[in-house]
C-alpha cells in the first residue's frame, strides 16, 4: 500500500473553485490536477457548504463560542473562590 497524497488547503481551494465554475468537466479538471473525481466532487461541495461562513455568517457561532468560554471561565473562578475560602477556615483552626 502507497502512501496517501496530502493536499494543501490552498490546492483544495483552487480544484475545488474550478469545479465551481463550471466551464470544465470533473474530468479536465480531474487530468489537470490529477486528482481523483471523487476527491474533486467532495472538495467542491464543501467550498458551496462553507462559502456562506465567508460573508459573516459565522458570527453567530463565533459569538456562542466566546460566550461559552467565559462561563466555563466564571465557573472556575466561583470554584476557585470557593476552595480559597476553605483553605482561609482551616489556617484559622
Amino acid at each position: 500500500m502507497g502512501m496517501r497524497k496530502q493536499f494543501s488547503n490552498e490546492f483544495k481551494a483552487k480544484v475545488a473553485f474550478e469545479a465551481l465554475k463550471g466551464q470544465k468537466t470533473i474530468a479536465e479538471i480531474c487530468s489537470e490536477f490529477g486528482v481523483h473525481a471523487t476527491q474533486v466532487t467532495t472538495w467542491r461541495n464543501t467550498l458551496k457548504e462553507q462559502m456562506v461562513n465567508v460573508f459573516g455568517h459565522n458570527e453567530s457561532a463565533a459569538l456562542k463560542e466566546k460566550d461559552e468560554t467565559i462561563e466555563q471561565l466564571q465557573k472556575i473562578v466561583g470554584q476557585m473562590k470557593l476552595e480559597s475560602e476553605w483553605i482561609k477556615k482551616k489556617l484559622r483552626i
